[in-house]
């Protein structure tokens, strides 16, 4: 029988429906049958085809999907296992006697301030993707390393139980702290459930670092470093004589007051400082040290000078904030398992052990 143009034309639509509507149905049975592979308490069923990679190091696979009490879940998966080309690159780190030392960090960067100690280095001002440095690694302080008259100071509070307890077991020193904490309101009481991060706490202040280098594996899976050294120095490209160090490596610092609310949830922590509207927009430039708390104001760090960018104020983010940035190191082919905690704070560097060129932004 011969088919008329018409009929064609409305036999030739009636099997594209068909096919649309099939793919449609079997699209939905497809969702239905991924979602009956998970069991009541957010786990999956083993699979031949949902196989997890192995951690590099022995870091651990995240496999818990409950949702916290900001509502969000975060998963964590190791980054394919390979060889980590930046592994135990970092040098020793020198230890010397204060007086023979460059700049250290860190210092007060309120505005205004300069260190006593003379200095020829100059400090990028620029944000440090512009001049080449990726960051190599993500860790943070309990307190502040840096002081900030009126942003976070002597006069800073947060919650007193984290410091009583790890004063009474011998742990991390605390740092200074911000002004925004209210145990009257409720974001900075509320519990949160975390999933990722280690030994944190709402209503405390941190300050984060992020190392940065021109040497690093920018832009690979081996980009993310712990210790943050193996990622500073993985490329030998580095000058030997530390002329051009502060243009070569640096760490960005940013200071937050962590919240139980999800209007403060920012979702890339770990790739550097948050830049928005007037938040990362008041910088201290100034060229110094690593920190931590195995330098005082006598024994200070032989590794300078880099470039400091310090944020002066205050933040507030979320706890799922970190909790995600948390969950994204368990991801790093590196095991940056030791940073998912905070550290403890160098105590305040003294005028005589800061560079006398701090600059603002």
């Amino acid at each position: 029988m011969m088919l008329s143009p018409t009929m064609k034309t409305a036999t030739l639509l009636g099997i594209v429906l068909l096919s649309l509507t099939n793919e449609e149905c079997y699209g939905k049975e497809k969702l239905q049958n991924r979602r009956l592979k998970f069991t009541k308490d957010g786990k999956s069923k083993s699979s031949k085809h949902s196989k997890v990679r192995k951690a590099s190091k022995g870091g651990k696979v995240s496999k818990n999907f409950k949702a916290n009490s900001s509502g969000k879940h975060f998963a964590s998966y190791k980054a394919p296992a390979g060889l980590n080309i930046c592994a135990d690159k970092a040098p020793p780190r020198d230890k010397i006697d204060c007086g023979e030392a460059l700049g250290q960090s860190g210092t007060d960067v309120t505005e205004g301030y300069t260190g006593n100690k003379d200095t020829t280095y100059v400090p990028l001002k620029v944000p440090f993707y512009e001049a080449g440095l990726c960051p190599v690694n993500v860790h943070w302080h309990l307190g502040t390393e840096h002081r900030s008259e009126g942003q976070y100071d002597e006069d800073g509070s947060g919650p007193t139980e984290i410091d009583h307890r790890r004063q009474l077991s011998g742990k991390e020193r605390k740092g200074f702290q911000c002004q925004l904490y209210d145990d009257s309101v409720k974001m900075f009481t509320k519990h949160y459930d975390w999933q990722h991060c280690e030994d944190m706490e709402v209503g405390q202040t941190y300050e984060v670092h992020w190392p940065s280098s021109v040497a690093g594996a920018c832009g690979t899976l081996n980009q993310y470093q712990t210790p943050f050294a193996d990622g500073v120095f993985c490329r030998d490209i580095l000058g030997t004589d530390g002329r051009d160090l502060p243009s070569q490596v640096g760490v960005q610092a940013q200071v937050f007051t962590i919240v139980n609310d999800e209007k403060y949830y920012y979702p890339d922590l770990m790739r550097g400082m948050i830049v928005d509207k007037k938040i990362g927009s008041d910088i201290a430039y100034y060229t110094g040290s690593i920190t931590g708390t195995s330098y005082n104001n006598e024994i200070c760090s032989g590794v300078a000078p880099i470039t400091w960018q310090v944020d002066r104020k205050c933040n507030i983010v979320s706890a799922s904030t970190f909790d995600k940035m948390c969950a994204d190191m368990k991801s790093q082919r590196d095991d940056m398992s030791s940073d998912l905690h905070p550290h403890g704070s160098r105590v305040l560097v003294n005028d005589d052990n800061a560079s006398n060129n701090h600059e603002r932004s």
